[in-house]
């Protein structure tokens, strides 16, 4: 008498949503590389800090847009909502390669955190550094309406904890969010004549006109390309303030409150608040007006801490800033309190390690 073995063999829905998970969670990663151009970098050749930013942004965008058309139903494009403090840990130069790598670590109904690193590569000597770490928040937006927000797939934690931990992160950013935009209305203006190392003596402006270059698929502008934008005038008023090599230390919170479309002038200003012996706080504006409607509006607003260096590349002190009325006094006092914690939780942080 033979006996018949019988076999399980699985279903097709059961392969389909093996497949299925092992996309989703291959969605949840992405990696790549590009070396650093001489465009890319200052006079001296270090890489720009918003020519990393524009890097960083770019890896979260493709991820949160892609982690979020893995559901049927209405096709969509993440917008960048904020960017959380991110420090420049260390230089990057012409001719190291950056890798840049971005994971989503938490999703809400409506947005989605992505954290980014960057590790720039010597292919000389081998030798690799960590450059960045940043985190990112993306709202997606329906290709269909652009002012409709879609629902965001749910993710996979690795344990209840980290789901915890994410939601309390949501949570301060949003009410961080909040704060800003209800300080967010200051304009700033031209100054005659000022005196050397004034905050009218370096403060500046850029304007930029919105092109399909600078776009997503919505025709709204890249948040990579604000920051670049953003960093550029920071850089212009801390070297203006210095006279010498300045980098990018790190940027605070950035938030972008509104949207800005293709075809639109925006306006890009900044101006010192506060100087320590060897870092220099620049507040940024991005105003945004709509040439054929009688529309204009503040659309991102950031601090950037910059570092002068001297030819080695070594820190230099930054010349004192002169503060002139009491907003600039009051705004010195903000910044010097920034200062401070941000040092302290450094130092908090160095204690842990060691």
């Amino acid at each position: 008498m033979s006996l018949t073995k019988a076999v399980c063999l699985p279903s097709s829905i059961q392969i389909c949503r093996h497949i299925w998970t092992h996309f989703r969670r291959a969605c949840a990663t992405i990696s790549g590389y590009r070396i650093m151009r001489p465009d890319d970098a200052n006079i001296v050749g270090n890489v720009h800090g918003g020519t990393i930013l524009k890097m960083i942004e770019e890896a979260g965008g493709i991820i949160s847009t892609r982690h979020c058309n893995t559901q049927t139903g209405e096709r969509c494009v993440a917008a960048l909502a904020r960017v959380e403090r991110t420090d420049f840990l260390h230089p990057m130069f012409i001719g190291e390669v950056a890798h840049v790598s971005a994971e989503i670590t938490y999703v809400s109904k409506h947005s989605v955190e992505v954290q980014v690193n960057v590790i720039a590569e010597n292919i000389l000597t081998g030798t690799t550094k960590v450059t960045n770490k940043a985190t990112l928040w993306y709202v997606p937006f329906s290709l269909e309406n652009v002012d409709k927000i879609v629902e965001v797939p749910l993710i996979e934690y690795k344990s209840n904890e980290q789901e915890i931990e994410g939601k309390k992160r949501y949570e301060a950013q949003k009410m961080e969010r909040l704060e800003t935009k209800q300080r967010n209305g200051e304009i700033i203006m031209p100054v005659i004549s000022p005196e050397p190392f004034s905050v009218g003596f370096s403060q500046s402006s850029l304007i930029h006109l919105v092109g399909p270059s600078d776009c997503t698929l919505h025709g709204f502008v890249h948040g990579g390309v604000t920051m670049k934008l953003m960093d550029e005038v920071a850089g212009i008023i801390a070297a203006r303030h210095c006279k010498t090599n300045i980098v990018t230390a790190s940027v605070d919170a950035i938030n972008f409150h509104r949207k800005i479309k293709k075809g639109c002038v925006v306006t890009v200003s900044g101006r010192m608040t506060f100087t320590s012996n060897k870092s220099m706080e620049i507040e940024v504006f991005v105003d945004a007006d709509r040439v054929f409607e009688p529309e204009k509006y503040r659309a991102v607003s950031a601090f950037f801490t910059f570092i002068s260096l001297d030819k080695d590349g070594k820190p230099l002190p930054v010349p004192p800033l002169k503060v002139e009325t009491e907003e600039e006094r009051k705004r010195f006092e903000e910044g010097k309190v920034r200062y401070l914690q941000t040092k302290a939780k450094r130092q908090t942080e160095k204690a842990r390690q060691q």
